[in-house]
């Protein structure tokens, strides 16, 4: 019998991704303190919060394989997170605009019975255009993104507002790095290519 399969987030978009795996999954909500430790870099903050959530919710579950993640905005060594609202988005966006923002998504697969843990984190560049503030403002207010990290959905309207992507895995920057993912899944022994007995 295989493990059962967990998502511990709630992020609605990490949960399209990972369906496109076809693997059976439950998703549970981590109960974990997304604030950042004192001087903590974006990317230790992202692995940290990653591999945080996939063993609390493996405490729970401890015969599962589950998988964290989280991402954190990099503008030059500052963390940037979700904005949460419109004032804070216009405010991430005009500190983005005409610069290179490096978004580190960390993933973390967890098997507590199997005493089972691997992480990493994928990084994105992405550079973003020269915006105006008419721009802006009309981009937050057509697509909403003040839950994502940065305040830009590249999936949708939000790829208008970039230069360029640097990555080598095009599903991390919109939230779970499904490559890595999947590398990972094999290793704790799930096997998204092989049918199932």
């Amino acid at each position: 019998m295989p493990r059962p399969l967990i998502l511990g987030s709630t992020s609605i978009y990490r949960r399209e991704l990972l369906q496109r795996l076809q693997l059976p999954f439950s998703v549970v909500a981590p109960q974990v303190d997304e604030s950042p430790l004192s001087n903590e870099l974006p990317l230790a903050l992202a692995a940290r919060l990653a591999l945080a959530k996939a063993q609390a919710v493996a405490k729970t579950f401890p015969d599962s394989v589950v998988i964290g993640s989280d991402q954190v905005a990099d503008l030059h060594g500052v963390p940037l997170g979700k904005p949460g609202n419109h004032d804070n988005a216009v405010r991430q966006l005009r500190q983005m605009r005409g610069n290179t923002v490096v978004f580190h998504t960390a993933v973390a697969v967890v098997c507590s019975s199997t005493a089972f843990v691997a992480e990493a984190v994928v990084p994105v560049r992405v550079t973003f255009r020269n915006l105006s503030d008419a721009e802006i403002d009309y981009y937050l207010h057509t697509e909403r993104p003040y839950d994502c990290a940065g305040s830009a959905k590249s999936e949708g309207l939000g790829i208008a507002l970039l230069e360029r992507i640097e990555n080598t895995d095009p599903t991390a920057l919109i939230g779970l790095p499904l490559i890595q993912t999947s590398a990972m899944l094999r290793a704790a022994g799930v096997h998204v290519l092989r049918p199932p007995t």
